[in-house]
């Protein structure tokens, strides 16, 4: 049996320390909701202060197997509580435990902090499928 998996590592500027601190105060809160449903949308990732405690960057990282989804979630909401702005992103790997077809990718997907949005994404499975069929993907 084949096991699969969803890797990123990425890093978030939330402006200054006391902003790092109130994201990282929201994290424990929503995980501990997550706790309480049978739909988790915090859980698919693990986050730390990145550069000591001044520091206004989080890490945002996998430690076996990620929810891109739950990234999105937790960047969009972080970015509505401290009234983030700018353009974020991040990207994915798909790997997997033994060969198997489609089991290999990855993707990547940019969001509008200001916007409280996702402005762009790929998908490298989708768009090699799209290449092969001559649909139109500029190669």
């Amino acid at each position: 049996m084949a096991d699969y998996f969803t890797h990123f590592s990425c890093l978030i500027d939330v402006g200054t320390s006391a902003n790092a601190i109130r994201a990282m105060d929201l994290f424990v809160q929503l995980r501990d909701e997550d706790d309480l449903t049978d739909d988790p949308r915090f859980s698919g990732f693990d986050l730390s202060r990145q550069d000591g405690p001044d520091s206004s960057i989080l890490w945002i990282h996998d430690d076996d197997s990620g929810d891109v989804e739950s990234v999105i979630a937790f960047v969009l909401r972080v970015a509505a509580d401290l009234d983030l702005t700018g353009l974020w992103g991040f990207e994915y790997a798909n790997t997997c435990s033994r060969p198997r077809l489609d089991a290999f990718g990855g993707g990547a997907h940019v969001i509008d902090l200001g916007a409280r949005t996702t402005i762009g994404w790929t998908n490298t499975n989708e768009w090699l499928a799209a290449a092969l069929n001559g649909e139109g993907v500029d190669v």
